[in-house]
């Protein structure tokens, strides 16, 4: 693994071509490692992601007492069946949230005393609503620390009396309702177990993600609008289960090949993927870029002339990619505006407020709300020393600024670990200067 210095300086790129294949999406990752672990019987996950992310999931699978052996090419994970060998213990989950809001609903149910714990940005991080909504089914969970966020302590569940309806908010983080479905298998009585979704759900392909991967593994799962009946189905292994690659990752070579020329290639993702921020490229073709969808592939050139339009975007079903977005709108050809992205104030940073700082950095004027951000591309750019959060989308973001004609120093790249160790060095293959 590269060994960062403090601050990595990106010089002036003058164009990005070439091909690149794509790291196992680290969402797919981590839901495919925990499903395999639930499952009955063997499963064999080929391109897996490796980074800081799955490895926290990997080390808390293995502490729970899961068997994984690394092969060539693939993890083989020996499921448990739903009944984790060891029923105590205290788990560090760093800063993911996809493994510690799926493994608080999983261990909820799993007769066991638990901690679960992580960084201090992880302390920070809200989690009451999936608290909740456990707990109305008869977890016994409680704060070991501020009430609403992590630590969590979690002691056996009383005995059901039915498990049979819940309901759940999800505008905050899709991440609860996620990991309320993953446990519904486990815990649903004869009848299944109906989840209700109140008011607003965010980030909706996360979901929609979730639902595929259960039914992958075997889980019978039916939606109508904001209700979803979930049955008494055990989790079953598929046997091999192959990690499309990483589409909140392709977003990175995709705009800077829109905003560098091109063309760009990206292999790993492509027009049938599960992935919300498939439909990132969607947003460049409106803004005049010219995009490619193959089977599992994504080919995008920058327009020959005139620049990049701005854009009034949506971007509630690109949560991830839309900061990628907001670095591609400073080489538009006037203020843009991003909307829906509330749910960048709990992630790795308040990723609005990060945002908007760092862009004013290299010269735009920004103006944020709780939910949106109105950018007005520099009349030049500025170079600048960007501070990163510890948040590995800040710093792959903001590398493509570098597209600017100015170098840009970036604080802390090792944080790219997260999901994406050899970002820097996979994006200095398609620099031409």
């Amino acid at each position: 693994m590269t060994d960062w210095p403090a601050v990595l300086t990106i010089e002036p790129i003058d164009r990005a071509s070439g091909a690149v294949c794509l790291p196992g999406s680290k969402s797919i990752s981590n839901r495919a490692l925990l499903l395999s672990a639930l499952a009955r019987g063997n499963t064999a996950l080929i391109s897996l992601l490796d980074a800081d992310d799955t490895r926290v999931m990997r080390t808390a699978l293995s502490a729970l007492g899961v068997e994984l052996e690394p092969r060539a090419d693939r993890l083989q994970i020996a499921g448990c069946g739903g009944a984790f060998p060891v029923r105590k213990g205290d788990l560090l989950l760093g800063n993911s949230g996809t493994a510690f809001r799926s493994l608080a609903a999983v261990l909820a149910f799993s007769g066991g005393h638990y901690t679960l714990d992580g960084v201090a940005r992880m302390r920070e991080r809200p989690v009451r609503d999936l608290v909740d909504a456990l707990n109305s089914l008869g977890a016994r969970i409680r704060y070991g620390g501020l009430p609403g966020f992590p630590p969590l302590v979690i002691e056996p569940a009383d005995p059901p009396a039915t498990r049979d309806q819940v309901s759940i908010r999800a505008d905050v983080s899709s991440q609860f309702l996620s990991g309320l479905l993953l446990a519904a298998p486990l815990i649903a009585s004869a009848e299944g177990l109906r989840i209700s979704v109140e008011g607003r759900l965010i980030s909706e392909p996360y979901v929609e993600l979730t639902l595929a991967m259960m039914k992958q593994f075997g889980a019978k799962v039916s939606r109508n609008g904001n209700d979803y009946l979930v049955s008494n189905v055990p989790y079953q292994s598929p046997g091999d289960f192959v990690v499309e690659g990483d589409a909140s990752s392709a977003s990175y070579f995709i705009a800077a090949g829109a905003i560098a020329g091109g063309p760009v290639r990206v292999d790993g993702v492509g027009k049938h993927s599960v992935q919300g921020d498939v439909r990132f490229p969607d947003m460049l073709s409106k803004m005049g870029a010219d995009v490619g969808l193959g089977t599992d592939h994504i080919c995008i050139t920058g327009p020959e002339s005139g620049g990049l339009r701005a854009i009034d975007a949506d971007c509630t079903d690109i949560p991830d990619a839309a900061m990628t977005l907001a670095v591609v709108t400073l080489f538009a050809d006037g203020p843009s505006t991003l909307r829906n992205i509330g749910s960048w104030r709990v992630k790795e940073t308040d990723r609005i407020s990060a945002m908007a700082t760092e862009l004013r950095k290299v010269g735009a004027q920004v103006n944020d709300g709780p939910d949106w951000m109105r950018i007005v591309p520099p009349v030049k750019f500025r170079e600048a020393t960007i501070d990163t959060y510890d948040d590995h989308r800040m710093a792959m973001c903001f590398s493509l600024v570098a597209a600017g004609g100015v170098p840009v120093h970036i604080r802390d790249p090792g944080c790219v670990s997260k999901t994406f160790p050899d970002y820097f060095d996979r994006l200095a293959e398609l620099v031409r200067r």
